[in-house]
């Protein structure tokens, strides 16, 4: 079985695939911004619900650049947070610095507190360092960041034990203050938060340790407390849906694909085998056991019941890779997706629960917003 893709919208990019990342869409319905990162700044353009301009363009400039570490913005483009090798610093578009929190160093032979960037910038074994992340919580009220411990101030919102090697933080925005720390559990090798889109108070983080596993965190703050759900399994965290109360995950292995409550347990035997679920690709060698497909660490949410999933890496080495839809509420079966013209090597990513979902074009220069045909 197969489903017509239409394209929805055409968004091009705010800068040259050459000197920045590959665009992305954030934000809700009603609150879109395209954001693309360069070496010297984050670049933001708000969009209306037609993914078309809506207002002015945004230019925040960056600390450190793209390669060494991560990046969140507020959803009213108000403040961007740079995550990383030796802080989590908050910048305002006017280039202000409104507050920086100093952590360990994400080089991992690497004991020191550095005081900037320049410290270690040049530094050869500092090439290519782990990282963590941050994120805004779904009103912008709250940061969330995953570091490496010890923080350079720490004494506040519970000390941790001193074995303990990442950090997961909830921060105020408008001044840095910690608010509360968690053990991660984890030793990361990079990191990213997905938000609950309905409840400011909760966040998923999804840590890659490498070859080593895949731990998921769910985190919940009553404004008081905050407690985090240590999901039992190597899990990558791909999507959270609309009401915020199902999750989408891909094991580790890539083998699994599951939809699963906040607590981790899959929903209603909603869990698919590669293998058994979708066939070998149509040019792959059926006599190759390494031919085999296995699920992309993407995907996410249409809407409360339905996916969009991809097996391309698997499937880049036989041909073009494929996308698929699943229908949780109705056949359960993966429905390949058929697309009007080629969507390249991407796979593809949710718009967060209107029913559409992106691709970028293969030279970076444009995003594809796609809906069911």
């Amino acid at each position: 079985m197969s489903v017509r893709a239409r394209l929805r919208a055409v968004v091009p990019a705010l800068l040259p695939s050459a000197k920045a990342d590959v665009p992305e869409l954030l934000g809700l319905p009603g609150r879109r911004l395209l954001a693309q990162r360069a070496d010297d700044a984050l670049v933001l353009q708000p969009l209306d619900d037609a993914f078309a301009p809506a207002g002015d363009r945004v230019r925040v400039p960056a600390p450190w650049p793209r390669r060494r570490g991560a990046w969140a913005v507020a959803p009213d483009a108000s403040l961007a947070v740079f995550a990383g090798v030796h802080a989590v610093r908050a910048v305002e578009p006017s280039g202000r610095t409104r507050w920086e929190v100093r952590h360990g160093c994400w080089y991992g032979a690497c004991r020191e507190l550095h005081r900037s960037y320049e410290e270690y910038g040049d530094r050869p074994d500092h090439r290519y360092p782990e990282r963590g992340s941050a994120g805004f919580s779904v009103d912008g009220a709250h940061v969330w960041a995953h570091v490496r411990g010890p923080l350079a101030v720490g004494g506040s919102a519970d000390e941790l034990a001193p074995h303990v090697v990442d950090e997961w933080l909830l921060l105020d925005p408008a001044d840095g203050r910690l608010l509360a720390r968690a053990d991660a559990g984890a030793a990361a090798a990079g990191s990213f938060h997905l938000p609950h889109p309905a409840d400011p108070g909760q966040m998923g983080l999804s840590i890659g340790e490498g070859q080593d596993g895949a731990p998921l965190r769910w985190g919940r703050w009553d404004g008081r407390t905050l407690s985090v759900a240590y999901v039992e399994g190597d899990l990558a965290l791909t999507g959270v849906s609309p009401s915020g109360e199902r999750l989408m995950t891909v094991t580790h292995d890539q083998d699994a694909l599951a939809v699963r409550d906040t607590a981790g347990a899959v929903v209603d035997g909603l869990e698919w085998d590669a293998e058994a679920a979708v066939p070998r690709h149509p040019e792959a060698d059926p006599e190759n056991d390494e031919a085999l497909p296995y699920w992309d660490w993407a995907g996410g949410f249409l809407d409360e019941t339905t996916l969009i999933c991809s097996t391309v890496e698997g499937d880049e080495e036989w041909g073009q890779g494929r996308h698929w839809l699943l229908d949780t509420a109705g056949t359960r079966t993966p429905e390949e997706v058929v697309y009007p013209v080629p969507v390249g090597t991407w796979p593809p990513t949710a718009t967060l629960g209107d029913g559409g979902w992106v691709t970028p074009a293969d030279s970076g220069e444009a995003l594809y917003v796609w809906e069911r045909g």
